[in-house]
C-alpha cells in the first residue's frame, strides 16, 4: 500500500447562505464528495426552512444555499424551492 493511498484528501466544502441577509460559512464541513455536499446542503436548507415558518410563519423558495469548494469556486447551488413540496 502507498503512502498516497492510506491518507487520502477529504475535500472542505462551505455552505454560504443567501437569504434576507447573506451568512458565509468560516468553518466548512469535510465531506467525501460533491453529493455528499449536496445531500448536507438540503439537510441545512429544510432545517432553515422549518425555524422560519415556525419562527416568521413564512418560506421564501428564492432562499438559497452555495456550496463552495476551499479554492472559493460555487460548485452547486441548493435552492429552499428544490427541498420542499408546496401543496394547496
Amino acid at each position: 500500500m502507498t503512502v498516497g493511498a492510506r491518507f487520502r484528501h477529504v475535500p472542505k466544502y462551505l455552505f454560504h447562505l443567501i437569504n434576507d441577509l447573506d451568512v458565509p460559512d468560516e468553518e466548512g464541513k469535510e465531506l467525501p464528495d460533491l453529493a455528499a455536499a449536496r445531500a448536507h446542503g438540503a439537510h441545512q436548507a429544510k432545517g432553515l426552512i422549518g425555524e422560519t415558518a415556525k419562527e416568521e410563519a413564512r418560506i421564501v423558495l428564492h432562499h438559497r444555499i452555495d456550496i463552495e469548494d476551499e479554492q472559493g469556486m460555487v460548485l452547486d447551488t441548493v435552492y429552499f424551492r428544490d427541498v420542499v413540496s408546496v401543496e394547496d
